[in-house]
């Protein structure tokens, strides 16, 4: 069976890691730290859209040092018991294999249920805590609520899509290496419905070169249009960068894009990129503030053949405004307010639901008298000089960590 193009490819080593000089410089300098004897008290969380190459980052850097990687990705069951199963003796042991160390990588961690991965994030917490090895974690949306815990615990590097050129380039290496004749037309074809990820340029290149000697710019061309799945940040960057109406328009068409959430967000975002441009920001937000009057009108009237003006008014109009500044290749969007507060109060009730059932189980008493009369209980109790004991012994009977159980006995 043959090798697929994204694993035959993949790079072995950091210097074969296209771009990222940045996250690659801070990588070798925690392990150079770590290997001159330092402690590290914090983990290490690589942040970045799919395709850019977090994970591949770290087996290339375990592979420059002489390291073994542990890793624990989404397919793996990541409760608070299971990682303490795995990882728990691991981290203080050396390696059996002849390696210098280890590198314990926790992949996806945004990918974390906090119901059904109860105890997780705390695991993780610890394990960075005590581990005698660099522990690193990737995630492509660093920002979401419930990992906010871990953030604090690690230092947070950012890995940006691959450039157009750069794709083209390792495109290039691998038809060269394939021995197909592809113009450079069609490679760049390839690269733009990439979006700046460079597996799935790999995989659509592999799609239509396997098997034949020569790819002309019909054949990219057919599958260059590709419908990514892609994060709210993401959405909103190719929305407030667009440098034309179609450009912008074009996001509505992406198979994650939700009008209501993208109106929240794009809401937040745009002072946020154009704070330092006043007529770009008065020019947006009263093209939003339009968009939602139209929103308004078609909730309460259903007249939804209104639609397409207010997607224009919710794109194009936060885009192409007057004295628009020029933007930096990264900005920092934040998670807007309005979500955190709801995905705040999803995640506690869902870990209150598994403290519920697990005292349940304990105590043989039913949801109510939990609800009215044990849990306000607890909440003294740990607030009192014996919290932490309180806290431990709850996390020994429920298997929950100490952070979820604040959170689910939180009242704010």
């Amino acid at each position: 069976m043959s090798i697929p193009w994204v694993e035959k490819y993949r790079p072995r080593s950091l210097k074969d890691v296209v771009d990222q000089e940045e996250a690659k410089a801070k990588l070798e300098e925690v392990v150079g730290r770590w290997l001159k004897g330092e402690q590290l008290r914090k983990g290490v969380l690589l942040a970045g859209p799919p395709g850019v190459g977090k994970t591949t980052l770290i087996h290339a850097l375990a592979n420059d040092y002489g390291l073994e990687v542990l890793e624990l990705n989404a397919s793996d069951e990541r409760t608070g018991d299971r990682i303490s199963r795995i990882v728990g003796r691991s981290i203080r042991e050396s390696s059996l294999f002849g390696f210098r160390g280890k590198l314990i990588l926790f992949d996806e961690v945004d990918g974390l249920d906090l119901k059904e991965d109860r105890g997780g994030v705390g695991e993780i917490i610890k394990v960075i805590g005590e581990s005698r090895f660099p522990v690193v974690l990737t995630a492509n949306d660093p920002w979401d609520p419930k990992l906010r815990d871990l953030r604090e615990r690690c230092e947070v590097i950012q890995l940006k899509p691959l450039k157009e050129s750069d794709v083209v380039k390792l495109l290039r290496k691998i038809c060269d290496a394939e021995k197909i004749r592809c113009s450079d037309d069609a490679l760049r074809l390839l690269a733009k419905a990439s979006m700046g990820d460079a597996r799935a340029a790999i995989n659509d290149l592999e799609l239509v070169a396997r098997g034949r000697s020569a790819v002309t710019e019909e054949d990219a061309e057919a599958i260059s249009y590709r419908a990514h799945q892609v994060d709210m940040f993401r959405v909103v960057d190719m929305a407030i960068k667009a440098r034309n109406f179609e450009e912008a328009r074009r996001v509505t068409s992406l198979p994650s894009f939700d009008w209501e959430s993208f109106f929240t967000w794009i809401t937040e975002s745009v002072p946020v990129a154009y704070g330092s441009a006043p007529m770009a920001l008065f020019d947006a937000m009263n093209n939003l503030s339009r968009a939602d009057l139209i929103r308004g009108r078609i909730e309460r009237l259903q007249e939804w053949e209104l639609m397409r003006y207010m997607l224009e008014l919710m794109t194009a109009g936060a885009a192409l405004v007057r004295e628009k500044p020029k933007l930096p290749f990264f900005i920092k969007y934040g998670y807007p307010a309005k979500i955190r507060l709801l995905n705040k109060i999803r995640a506690m009730r869902q870990v209150r639901e598994v403290l519920i059932r697990k005292l349940r189980e304990e105590a043989h008493l039913g949801s109510r008298v939990i609800n009215l009369e044990v849990l306000p209980m607890l909440r003294l109790l740990i607030r009192g000089e014996r919290g932490s004991s309180v806290l431990a012994e709850l996390s020994r009977v429920t298997g929950l960590g100490e952070e979820e159980i604040r959170l689910a006995l939180s009242t704010d």
